[in-house]
C-alpha cells in the first residue's frame, strides 16, 4: 500500500516542522511530498504535486486558507483538504465547509486525533474535531437562529444587506460610516464567501435568500 501523500500548507515553519516530525514518525505512513509557507504556494504546489491529503491552516500571507482551499478543490475535487487552524468561531468553520474543506480540526488537538484525521480526510470521510462537531451538529438541529449565509460575520451581512440594495461602495461607506478600504475588505470577503466572481452575482444570491427588500433600483 503506497503511503498518503500529505502537503503542509502554514505560514509558521516551526509547526510544519512539528507536522513533519509527527506523520514521520507513524508506522502506518504518510509522506509530506511539499510544504507551503502561503496561500498562493499551497494552491501552485497542490496542482504540481497533486498529493492525496492538503493540511491547511486559514490564516496565511497573500492568500487565506479558505481561498486556497476553494481553488484547490476546483481545480482537483480529488484532494482532500484537513484545516487546522486556531480559529474556531462559525464564521471560519462554514466558510471551509463552503469553500470544500472535509475536515476541520484545532491546533490544540493532540497527535494522535491529528493523524487520524489526516489518515479520515485521505480516506474520502469528512472529519471534524469535538467542538467543531458540536457546532455544526447545533446548526443543523436548529439550535441556532436561521439566518441566511451563516459564513458571513454580522457586519459583512450589513455590506451584503446594502449591496443588494444596489448600493454602491460609496453609499455603503456613508451609511455604515467606515472607511473606503474597510468596505471594500468587507465586499471582497462577501464575494469569497459566497464563491461569486462579482457584484451582480452577490446581488442574485443575496435577493434569492430575501436579503435587500429595501432595494432602490441600480
Amino acid at each position: 500500500m503506497e503511503p498518503l501523500r500529505v502537503l503542509l500548507a502554514d505560514d509558521h515553519p516551526v509547526f510544519r516542522r512539528g507536522l513533519r516530525m509527527l506523520l514521520d514518525a507513524q508506522p502506518d505512513g504518510a509522506e509530506i511530498v511539499g510544504e507551503a509557507s502561503n496561500g498562493t504556494e499551497a494552491v501552485e504546489l497542490a496542482r504540481e504535486l497533486q498529493p492525496d491529503v492538503v493540511v491547511m491552516d486559514l490564516q496565511m500571507p497573500e492568500l487565506n486558507g479558505i481561498e486556497a482551499t476553494q481553488r484547490i478543490v476546483e481545480e482537483s475535487p480529488h484532494i482532500g483538504v484537513l484545516v487546522l487552524t486556531m480559529f474556531e468561531d462559525d464564521d471560519s468553520v462554514f466558510a471551509a465547509m463552503r469553500a470544500g474543506a472535509r475536515g476541520y480540526l484545532l491546533k490544540g488537538a493532540d497527535q494522535a486525533e491529528i493523524v487520524r484525521a489526516i489518515h479520515a480526510v485521505g480516506s474520502g470521510e469528512a472529519i471534524f474535531g469535538p467542538h467543531i462537531a458540536r457546532r455544526v451538529m447545533d446548526f443543523f438541529s436548529g439550535e441556532r437562529t436561521a439566518v441566511p449565509f451563516p459564513e458571513l460575520t454580522a457586519r459583512e451581512r450589513e455590506v451584503l444587506e446594502l449591496v443588494a440594495q444596489g448600493r454602491s461602495n460609496a453609499d455603503i461607506t456613508r451609511t455604515l460610516v467606515l472607511s473606503p478600504k474597510t468596505v471594500r475588505n468587507h465586499v471582497s470577503n462577501v464575494f469569497t464567501k459566497l464563491q461569486v466572481a462579482d457584484r451582480a452575482q452577490a446581488i442574485v444570491r443575496a435577493r434569492e435568500a430575501g436579503l435587500g427588500s429595501g432595494r432602490r433600483s441600480m
